[in-house]
């Protein structure tokens, strides 16, 4: 099954992806055997919770229990090596890993592996997309106490998240805004007007894609008011939604969930303006805030 490894993909994806792809193969050898989740908790003298989290990709597996989990299973060895080779990988240090206050961090992971990602925002331009300015003015107009060392370090992984637009091979990145984000004027006239310009440059060097859901058109499709969509390559990991909150994260992985928000997608597409006017209209927006 070497065929299955990401090993061999020229380091094509990062460590999130691989603990996923790992999870998600050690699932399809327990129910290839009919096996529940609870029956290889207890050969594993273990939780059935620690199971599944390692089968989500919620938790690292370590090369014990991949190889318990190989030996219940009766794999081969070459099986069992590729998959202790891929947890090893999955268990590298990746860049976010390096700053203290990340909230984020296995979503950044999802982020950067992703082939194609969709946003919604109806209150703030994605991160993606931000200037430093902008980010500076949405992270201290939410996090009115947080430290100067803790605010440094959030806008320089923002930032630094940012690069993934500029690989010889990034994700389709489509951006569906509500018009009231172009409206709300985070950190004044200049900042809006610098963040504007960024978002039609982006656009204009096909990076990505904007589209906007002008006023008009009343009542749409999303009761979130943000969330992620990130689709991956391998049939074997499943799409994920994020939905990034005050006080804690939300990952969305059942499948009728990720079809629900499927569905929210096509309609919110369909309220949006086109691509074309999408930034005809962020252009005149941003006049609105030249000084």
């Amino acid at each position: 099954m070497a065929e299955n490894n990401p090993a061999g993909r020229g380091g094509e994806f990062g460590p999130t992806v691989r603990g996923r792809e790992v999870g998600a193969r050690l699932r399809q050898l327990r129910t290839g055997l009919d096996l529940t989740v609870e029956a290889v908790a207890g050969k594993l003298l273990c939780s059935a919770t620690k199971i599944s989290r390692i089968e989500t990709g919620a938790r690292r597996a370590s090369l014990r229990d991949v190889r318990d989990l190989c030996g219940i299973y009766g794999v081969s060895k070459q099986e069992t090596d590729d998959l202790m080779r891929l947890a090893s990988q999955a268990r590298e240090s990746s860049w976010w890993t390096h700053y203290e206050d990340l909230r984020l961090s296995p979503y950044i992971g999802l982020e950067h592996d992703a082939v194609a990602i969709t946003v919604f925002a109806m209150y703030w331009v994605p991160a993606l997309l931000q200037t430093e300015d902008y980010a500076r003015a949405m992270i201290t107009g939410i996090a009115r106490k947080i430290e100067p060392s803790v605010l440094k370090q959030r806008i320089e992984a923002r930032l630094r998240r940012q690069d993934l637009l500029n690989r010889d091979k990034p994700p389709r990145y489509r951006a569906l805004l509500d018009e009231a984000v172009l409206h709300r004027k985070v950190g004044g006239s200049p900042v809006m007007a610098e963040q504007l310009d960024k978002i039609l440059r982006l656009a204009q060097d096909e990076k990505v894609t904007v589209q906007v859901i002008p006023f008009e058109a009343g009542a749409h499709a999303s009761a979130d008011s943000n969330f992620e969509f990130l689709e991956f390559r391998d049939p074997a990991l499943r799409d994920v939604v994020f939905v990034e909150g005050l006080y804690s994260n939300q990952y969305q992985e059942k499948e009728p969930e990720l079809e629900r928000y499927r569905e929210a997608i096509e309609y919110l597409r369909d309220e949006s303006m086109s691509p074309k006017d999408s930034l005809t209209l962020i252009a005149d927006i941003r006049n609105t805030y030249a000084t």
